[in-house]
Parts: C-alpha cells; sequence; structure tokens
C-alpha cells in the first residue's frame, strides 16, 4: 500500500520533446514561394504544424529572410503568427506591425483591418477587435467571382470574403482564449449553417 502510495506521488514523466529539426541547407535552396506559401507541408510549414515547434519555426523563418535578403511583410507576418501560436505574444506583435499597408494600397483588400484586429485580440483590446471586424465588413470591394485557392494536388479552398473576416470572427467567438486556441481549433471557427 505504501509502495502504490508513494508511485502515485511521484510527478509524470514530462512529455518527450518534439524533433523540430529541419534541414538548412534544403530550405536555403528553395524560393520563396516554395518556402512560405506551400499549404501542403514543404518550406517552414512542414515545422510549423508540428505542436511544440511553433517557436523553432518562426526562427526557421527569421534565419531564411536574413539570409535571403528577403523581406517581404508577408515572411514577418508568418513568422509573427508563429511567435504567437509559441506564446510570444510581444515579439509577434512587433512583427505584425511591421506588415501594415499604405492606407492607398489596402482600400480594397482590407489588410489593415486583419492586422489592428489580430493586434488587438493579443492585447486583450476587444473594442478595437470590434471596430476591425466592422471596417472589414464595410469594405465597398466587389466579391472577386472566383474567390478560390487552388492547391498543387488540386484542393480548392474557398475563401472568406472580406478576407481574414473570418479569423477576426473567430477571435471574437473566442475571446479571453489563445491566439493558438482562437485562430486553429474547429470551436472557434464560424458555425456551420
Amino acid at each position: 500500500m505504501l509502495a502504490l502510495l508513494l508511485a502515485a506521488a511521484q510527478p509524470a514523466e514530462p512529455a518527450p520533446a518534439p524533433d523540430c529539426s529541419y534541414d538548412w541547407e534544403a530550405m536555403l535552396t528553395l524560393d520563396r514561394q516554395a518556402f512560405d506559401q506551400d499549404l501542403q507541408g514543404g518550406g517552414w510549414r512542414a515545422l510549423g504544424m508540428k505542436d511544440g515547434c511553433e517557436i523553432a519555426a518562426a526562427e526557421l523563418i527569421r534565419a531564411w529572410r536574413h539570409e535571403k535578403r528577403d523581406h517581404e511583410a508577408i515572411l514577418y507576418w508568418h513568422e509573427g503568427q508563429m511567435r504567437a501560436f509559441g506564446g510570444q505574444t510581444a515579439e509577434a506583435i512587433a512583427l505584425f506591425r511591421r506588415t501594415y499597408n499604405p492606407p492607398e494600397f489596402d482600400r480594397e483588400f482590407g489588410w489593415n483591418f486583419y492586422v489592428s484586429g489580430t493586434i488587438a485580440f493579443l492585447l486583450g483590446k476587444r473594442d478595437q477587435l470590434q471596430e476591425s471586424i466592422a471596417g472589414l465588413k464595410a469594405l465597398k470591394a466587389p466579391k472577386p467571382d472566383d474567390n478560390s485557392l487552388t492547391l498543387s494536388d488540386g484542393t480548392v479552398i474557398q475563401m472568406s470574403w472580406p478576407p481574414n473576416l473570418n479569423v477576426l470572427e473567430a477571435f471574437e467567438r473566442c475571446w479571453g482564449k489563445t491566439y493558438k486556441e482562437a485562430y486553429g481549433t474547429e470551436a472557434c471557427a464560424a458555425p456551420k449553417p
């Protein structure tokens, strides 16, 4: 009986650390499209999709960006997302802020509303998140005839309109949750009709 009590009192074994390794030389051979936009798990995404490897993926994006001297806003955004997923909120916000578009280039797409809404969510400023949602909803741009993305395997993904409104609405539905929970869980996604 004493042995059972002692065994029960022992701390549980920590979960093994995930394997966050990758082939740096192979990553350097990729152009930006292959490194950043392969939605089927190529480039940094293969690492970023592994639970517990979000910060390693952020560091990979940062290192690749510096090595390639490629400072496109989308790379800062994706690094910021990985940092937000990994709980590095201040670092994520700083990266997100680097992605604002000049207003004259953002009238129809609403990227800046998405950036502001994401930052508002991370800062716990619900009223600002709601303002960003309203701003996206008020966009006057007509929905494109083909608002889809076709993956290399032929899978067609219907995009939300306006772009990223679904993400900001998920933040609103799951207020108080972490970025990772609000962004990536079915519970926070739009209700099915």
